[in-house]
C-alpha cells in the first residue's frame, strides 16, 4: 500500500514529469558535447515543471461527479498539493534569484535571438492552458484537438534542448547559436514528445468526444490513429536516427542503445489497441521520456 501511494504521488503529482525534465536535459548537454549544468539549474527545471504541471491541473473547474482516477487523487490531497505548490515556488524563486544574480549581465547583452529562444516556450507554454487562476481554466491551445499534441511537444522540445547549452553559454559570457545538431536534437525531440501526446489522447478519447475536441484519434479512430500515426512516424524517427548514426559513424553498441526507445515506442503505440488504466499511460508512455534520456546518456558518456 506505502509504495502504491508513492507511486501514485509521483505520477499525479507530476514529480515523474520533473524528473523527466531534468532526464532530457543533461542528454540534450552531453550530445551536443557541452558540459552538465549547475546542480541549481536543474532545480529550476525541476521545480518549474512541477509547479507547470501542477497549477494547469488544479486550474480545471472543479466537477464532483467525476471518476477521473487523478482528478480523485488531487481531490483527496488538495491540502498536500497546495504545500508542495508553495514550497517548489519558493524553491524555484530562490533558485532563479541565485541564478540570476550570477547570469544578469550576460543576460542583459543577449541578442535578439537568443530572447526569442528564452520566451518563446514558455509563452507556448502559457497559451496552451490559458489559465491563470486555479479553478478558472479559459479557452486555450489545449482544447485545439489537432493542435494540442504539436503545441505540447514544442514546448517541451525548447527547453530540454536548448535551453542547457544557453544558459551554459550565459555562464561563461558567450553567446548562444544553434547549430545544425542542436537543430536536429530539437526536431527530434519535438516529435518524440508529440507522438507520446498523441498516445495519451487515446486515454481521453471518450471525454474528448463528448466534447467535440478533434484529436487525431477522434477524427481518425483507434486503429488509424496506431496504424497509420503513430507507428509509420516512429518508424521514420528511427529511419532519420539510423542514417544519422550512419554518417557520424557511430559505434555499433551506441546505435543500438539509442534504437531501443523507438522500438519501444513501437512497442508501446501498438500494446494501445486494448484499454489501459491512467497509471499506464503515466508510467509507461511518459517513462518513454526518461527512457530516451537514460540512453542517449550511456549512449554517449560511456561508448566511445
Amino acid at each position: 500500500m506505502l509504495s502504491n501511494g508513492l507511486i501514485r504521488t509521483v505520477l499525479f503529482g507530476n514529480y515523474f514529469y520533473g524528473i523527466c525534465a531534468v532526464a532530457l536535459s543533461a542528454e540534450a548537454a552531453l550530445q551536443q558535447q557541452y558540459p552538465l549544468n549547475s546542480f541549481v539549474y536543474y532545480i529550476i527545471v525541476f521545480s518549474a515543471t512541477v509547479v507547470y504541471y501542477t497549477h494547469a491541473y488544479i486550474a480545471e473547474p472543479a466537477t464532483h461527479t467525476t471518476l477521473n482516477a487523478r482528478s480523485l487523487w488531487y481531490r483527496a490531497h488538495a491540502k498536500s498539493v497546495r504545500i508542495s505548490q508553495v514550497v517548489l515556488t519558493l524553491v524555484l524563486l530562490v533558485a532563479g534569484g541565485y541564478l540570476l544574480r550570477q547570469l544578469w549581465q550576460p543576460i542583459l547583452a543577449m541578442h535578439w535571438q537568443e530572447w526569442l529562444l528564452l520566451l518563446v516556450f514558455p509563452l507556448v507554454a502559457a497559451l496552451y492552458y490559458g489559465s491563470v487562476k486555479p479553478g478558472a481554466a479559459t479557452n486555450s491551445l489545449r482544447k485545439q484537438g489537432w493542435v494540442k499534441p504539436f503545441v505540447i511537444g514544442f514546448s517541451w522540445a525548447g527547453p530540454v534542448t536548448l535551453y542547457p547549452l544557453l544558459f551554459t553559454d550565459l555562464s561563461i559570457g558567450e553567446h548562444y547559436q544553434l547549430t545544425l545538431v542542436g537543430f536536429l536534437l530539437f526536431i527530434k525531440n519535438f516529435m518524440y514528445i508529440t507522438l507520446l501526446c498523441i498516445m495519451f489522447d487515446i486515454k481521453d478519447f471518450a471525454a474528448d468526444h463528448n466534447q467535440q475536441l478533434k484529436t487525431f484519434v477522434v477524427e481518425l479512430g483507434l486503429r488509424k490513429t496506431i496504424f497509420y500515426i503513430l507507428i509509420p512516424l516512429a518508424a521514420v524517427g528511427l529511419g532519420t536516427f539510423l542514417l544519422y548514426a550512419s554518417i557520424r559513424q557511430f559505434p555499433v553498441l551506441r546505435v543500438l542503445i539509442n534504437t531501443l526507445p523507438f522500438l519501444l515506442l513501437i512497442i508501446v503505440a501498438y500494446s494501445l489497441h486494448r484499454r489501459k488504466n491512467i497509471l499506464y499511460y503515466l508510467a509507461i508512455i511518459d517513462g518513454l521520456m526518461l527512457v530516451k534520456a537514460i540512453c542517449g546518456i550511456i549512449g554517449i558518456s560511456l561508448i566511445k
